[in-house]
């Protein structure tokens, strides 16, 4: 590639360990990857540092690139480590302790020693402000503006905050009140980070909505810090084109609008590893996929169906408790439907008190890491596990850029693992590697079965640094029939950047009875969300032409304390109005297999403005750096139960892999970003792309599972 290529685009994914690179030029071709490990301290260390070895890689220089998409655990982190800005929070009068009464659920009924994710903003940082709107949107109360000015004063003056959340009640229905709160706070004090609940997600149900507000202030400083700090570096690099950044639900935003709504951002690097998932199953003709994503610190799955990523609004982050529901911050976003579970390449072993192995959450991240990375770690992880079974080369980790110890991994699983539960160090080590795919399995297992998804009849899509590793032998555990290894599986959520679209989604609730919306009230409604939210769009550059509309409302029956949300056909939206409870009873019977004879009610009004989908056609294929040496490298001693335990297990290079070539397990595939396993009596067959597709033994009756 020279100097002055037209349609450079790149994809960054920070993760936990590592930051994953992927380059394209044009339409998808002449694709390079690249991977790092993560610099914990200033994560856009690791981002600048990766792109200049990528365009060193390229011969092309900064001005070349016309995009980077990035996703970032920048939020995330910030709310697991609690690192966010010091925030005090405004609220109704009356209404200063609901975080401390919450949904007054327990979600571990047993469990006396219950304990829930402590709110963002602490009692002392919020102030009651008297105002009041009604259910209906009725000023009831009106805004008492000089007690706003004191509060703001008091929390800035005196407690030092950084960031203020508005959250009123009823300001869903009529946002006056916070936003003449915020206007009043940005004139008094122009570099304070204000939020309001209306902004943010401007649904009903206060509590998940103001605690999503409360994120979105808690975030605000310190991403606007970050993103301030990579545009600087970028710029220096030489860098003219645009930034934009993966949100959770899939779609891309600009840096503006990432910065007002850092909410959206929580799980913006798993996302785009879905949408790579979406468009593989497509391109193969397999509609239905579990998409799997082992990284450095967590696992994730998602489900897609009908090409289509399944998709949520209610989201927890920063558990407290082993990832369980219930025990996180609740929040309200538009995003990829996830489960995660805290199994990673660093997650850490140890002996429980019941003598058995337990794996994560816990993680060393990429500082220290593994003991095996040599970096100081002292606690035995997955990928020390993976490296003591054989499953890895210590010479040839990320392409041998970097060296691994294995006596280090050896001498840390002996003392820790090995000696407390008096067994071998193969044993032990297998030990950890068969848990965190009985766990990975088990939540897979839980997601599905809620979403009624039948996975045994779909194939599993394994990316990720470890998904290659591990995802046959939990496609075995899940009786799933074929898994697809895809080219530059180690970077595929980087990859995945560069299938995003540019998207913004506005939900809004407005509650009435269907009876009472006319068509011209139902097109008055959706015309004025439409318009917010294409003005996102608009102003990162786009045409109304490149504008595609998605709608959606959620509806219930009278009576019902929650709803189902209806896909809208694309047509009139007078002539959708007629269709409403003719599509309602269809969808009420796609989950429940009943309809009752009640009246309608709409309870929310959701509409995302989609751009035009980047032409990504032949990346996969591009990212093969195609060898012409022999496919196996040799022998190497590894550890397979189903074949006996240790054995000389054959070694392939996946770049001299050509299409039409099958590799029968036992065996490991190497890629500069991953590793393949294949199990006993697995076939992994090179398809046209140079995807490796893998038939499960056990979906045939042979094989361990």
């Amino acid at each position: 590639m020279t100097s002055g290529s037209s349609g450079v685009r790149i994809g960054v994914d920070i993760g936990g360990t590592f930051t994953d690179f992927a380059l394209v030029v044009g339409e998808g071709r002449g694709a390079i990857l690249h991977k790092q490990l993560t610099t914990p301290s200033d994560p856009s260390k690791a981002v600048l540092e990766g792109v200049a070895t990528l365009l060193a890689k390229a011969a092309c220089k900064a001005g070349d690139v016309a995009e980077i998409v990035h996703g970032t655990t920048l939020v995330t982190n910030a709310l697991i480590e609690r690192k966010g800005a010091v925030t005090g929070m405004l609220v109704t009068e009356g209404f200063r302790d609901l975080f401390d009464i919450g949904r007054e659920q327990r979600y571990d009924l047993f469990d006396l020693r219950i304990e829930f994710a402590p709110p963002l903003v602490p009692r002392p940082l919020r102030r009651e402000i008297p105002e009041r709107i009604g259910v209906d949107g009725a000023v009831m109360t009106p805004l008492d503006e000089a007690a706003v000015l004191a509060a703001a004063k008091e929390l800035v003056d005196r407690r030092k905050v950084e960031a203020i959340a508005v959250c009123y009640l009823h300001s869903y229905a009529n946002a006056v009140h916070e936003a003449r709160t915020k206007a009043l706070i940005e004139a008094a004090y122009p570099h304070l980070s204000v939020s309001t609940s209306s902004d943010v997600f401007p649904y009903m149900r206060e509590f998940e909505r103001w605690t999503t507000t409360t994120v979105n202030a808690y975030a605000q400083p310190m991403l606007d810090r970050y993103l301030a700090r990579l545009e600087a570096g970028l710029a220096a690099l030489g860098f003219r084109g645009r930034l934009t950044l993966m949100s959770s639900s899939g779609g891309a935003l600009t840096p503006a609008t990432a910065r007002q709504f850092p909410a959206r951002m929580l799980e913006s690097g798993p996302a785009a590893g879905v949408l790579m998932s979406c468009r593989l199953g497509r391109a193969l003709a397999m509609p239905n996929v579990l998409s799997f994503d082992l990284g450095g610190t967590t696992a994730k799955g998602a489900l897609v169906r009908d090409g289509r990523a399944l998709r949520k609004y209610e989201f927890e982050a920063a558990h407290v408790y082993k990832h369980k529901s219930g025990s996180g911050l609740a929040l309200r976003i538009p995003a990829i439907d996830l489960t995660e579970i805290g199994a990673g390449g660093g997650s850490i072993a140890e002996v429980d008190t019941l003598g058995l192995i337990r794996v994560g959450p816990g993680s060393a991240g990429a500082d220290p890491g593994p003991v095996c990375y040599a970096q100081g770690g002292t606690a035995p992880t997955l990928t020390d596990a993976n490296l003591t079974l054989g499953y890895l080369d210590a010479g040839y980790f990320l392409g041998g850029r970097m060296h691994l110890d294995p006596d280090g991994a050896a001498r840390v699983l002996r003392s820790e693992i090995a000696g407390k539960l008096g067994i071998d160090l193969a044993r032990a080590a297998w030990g950890i590697h068969d848990v965190t795919n009985e766990n990975v399995a088990r939540a897979f297992r839980m997601h599905a079965v809620e979403r009624g998804f039948d996975y045994r009849s779909s194939a599993m899509v394994a990316f990720g640094g470890g998904g290659p590793l591990h995802g046959a032998r939990i496609a075995r555990k899940l009786r799933i029939p074929q898994v697809i290894f895809p080219v530059g599986a180690g970077v595929m959520s980087a990859l995945g950047m560069l299938a995003s679209r540019m998207a913004f989604e506005v939900a809004r609730s407005l509650r009435r009875p269907l009876a009472e919306i006319t068509p011209e009230i139902f097109v008055e409604t959706f015309v004025g969300i439409e318009r917010e939210a294409k003005e996102y769009l608009l102003a990162a550059g786009l045409t109304a032409g490149d504008i595609r509309l998605d709608r959606r409302v959620d509806m219930r029956y009278r009576g019902q304390g929650y709803e189902l949300e209806v896909p809208l056909p694309d047509a009139p939206l007078a002539d959708i109005h007629a269709r409403l409870p003719e599509l309602f009873a269809q969808r009420y019977r796609d989950v429940f297999h009943i309809t009752l004879d009640e009246p309608l009610e709409i309870v929310s009004w959701k509409v995302e403005a989609v751009g035009p989908e980047p032409v990504l056609a032949d990346v996969l294929a591009d990212a093969a750096e195609i060898s012409t040496g022999p496919a196996a490298k040799g022998t190497r001693k590894a550890w397979f139960p189903a074949a006996g335990g240790l054995i000389d297990c054959p070694v392939f290079d996946r770049y001299a892999l050509k299409p039409g070539a099958s590799v029968r397990g036992p065996a490991l595939i190497e890629e500069h970003e991953s590793t393949c396993l294949l199990d006993v009596d697995d076939v992994g067959t090179i398809d046209p792309s140079y995807n490796i597709r893998v038939d499960i033994a056990v979906a045939a009756g042979k094989g361990a599972a």
